[in-house]
């Protein structure tokens, strides 16, 4: 699986303009909507708080990757979001969060999602790739730097 299958332009921000960890969330899921696969925001909102509060999806490494299956979402989808300052996301590595890569899905997804995830994963393991998304400064840098790794 690609991250073009589940990642639209429209979802991708090169700076986040939130400061806190609920805030990020909130402007995630804003950029989840511009894809028109969000049928129910609260809803969804509610269960990525929920799944955060299991345990952070900050994985470390300036990564994290809040993720979650809802009724409020009709598709798998992202967004993608950088933050140039850093963010105190609860990382297990304790360090501030800077690529921030949210996945959604429908309530009853299972195997496109966990596909999804391992793919993003897989993305951000390359260092060079992390630094090269954190300096990004527009759109078109990010999908450039997504699909040259991903080639």
């Amino acid at each position: 699986m690609q991250v073009k299958t589940f990642l639209d332009a429209k979802a991708i921000k090169p700076r986040l303009e939130s400061k806190t960890k609920d805030e990020v969330l909130r402007e995630l899921t804003d950029l989840l909507e511009k894809t028109g696969k969000v049928t129910d925001r609260e809803e969804f909102l509610r269960v990525i708080r929920e799944r955060e509060e299991l345990g952070s999806t900050g994985i470390g490494y300036n990564i994290a990757i809040p993720h979650a299956r809802s009724t409020g979402m009709k598709d798998l989808t992202g967004a993608f979001g950088v933050s140039k300052e850093g963010i105190d996301f609860d990382a297990l590595d304790k360090e501030p969060v800077y690529l921030f890569f949210m996945l959604a899905a429908p309530k009853n997804a299972s195997g496109d999602y966990l596909k999804a995830l391992a793919t993003v994963s897989r993305l951000l393991r390359n260092r060079k790739s992390r630094q090269a998304l954190i300096k990004a400064g527009t759109v078109e840098e990010i999908v450039k730097i997504i699909k040259k790794q991903e080639a």
